[in-house]
């Protein structure tokens, strides 16, 4: 599998959960833009098989190189980013659940889940949408979701991509990110306002904001339950003292991303 087909096998799976951002590619595209993606964001538990460097293999084997590591106290994660030399491609964002950190009894739950890997699992080669490989009863979803959004989401959605990201930058009909989120907001969309509509300020070298995830009707073992999937992320770069655009990511507004996919309350 080439680089390219890695990436439309990522976009096939992302969009068959996420129809806002198909329609939000066919609206930029309607306007006469060629929407470039800045990332892709990955999710995971921190466990061998399945952690971070499991999801990353698919990626390195295809010349990515890793860069900064990042922790969020406040979620349990911790995330790294991977780049390609061909600066056309996309970065890869992946982050991890650390797992020992929860109750004991979240800690059971993601135990019980891990049991139900089959064998070799981590090593497909397909990992980064390789769907949802174990049963999971609505109260085991129930019980992660109230200690923490992101173990629950990977609970029920598994392994695929959680977010595509817009590059602001290639845009050519929008001044800039408040003028694409007036634009979304105008034909429908809801965005994430966790920390203020647009995470991030010129002065960190990187604005962001994201749509708020669409619902998806998910199948548990016992019934189905309708629940925030993926959602659409738009990221403007701005240049470091060197000239370069900065290129990795600013912690506090990653974290208020990740609540894109937040159950409303």
């Amino acid at each position: 599998m080439t680089i390219a087909q890695l990436f439309d096998a990522l976009w096939a799976d992302y969009v068959a959960m996420t129809a806002q951002a198909e329609r939000i590619h066919r609206l930029l595209a309607a306007r006469g833009e060629a929407v470039r993606n800045d990332h892709v964001a990955l999710r995971t538990f921190g466990a061998v098989a399945i952690g971070i460097d499991a999801l990353a293999a698919p990626f390195e084997e295809r010349g990515y190189t890793p860069r900064a590591r990042y922790r969020f106290d406040d979620k349990h994660l911790v995330a790294r980013y991977w780049q390609h030399a061909d600066p056309a491609l996309p970065k890869v964002f992946i982050s991890e659940l650390c797992v020992g950190e929860l109750s004991s009894g979240a800690q059971r739950i993601i135990a019980r889940l891990l049991d139900q890997l089959p064998t070799g699992f981590g090593a497909r080669a397909d990992l980064p949408y390789a769907g949802r490989p174990w049963r999971l009863p609505r109260a085991d979803y129930q019980a992660l979701l109230a200690e923490s959004e992101y173990a629950a989401w990977v609970a029920a959605f598994g392994f695929r991509v959680n977010h595509f990201t817009v590059d602001v930058n290639a845009l050519r009909t929008f001044a800039d990110l408040p003028a694409l989120n007036a634009f979304l907001v105008e034909q429908g969309f809801t965005l994430n306002d966790a920390g203020g509509m647009i995470k991030g300020t010129p002065a960190d070298c990187l604005e962001q904001s994201s749509t708020r995830a669409d619902t998806q009707d998910v199948a548990f073992s016992d019934g189905a339950l309708a629940i925030p999937s993926c959602y659409y992320e738009f990221a403007r770069r701005y240049p470091l003292p060197s000239g370069e655009l900065f290129q990795g990511f600013v912690p506090a507004s990653a974290d208020k991303i990740f609540e894109s996919t937040d159950v409303a309350r």
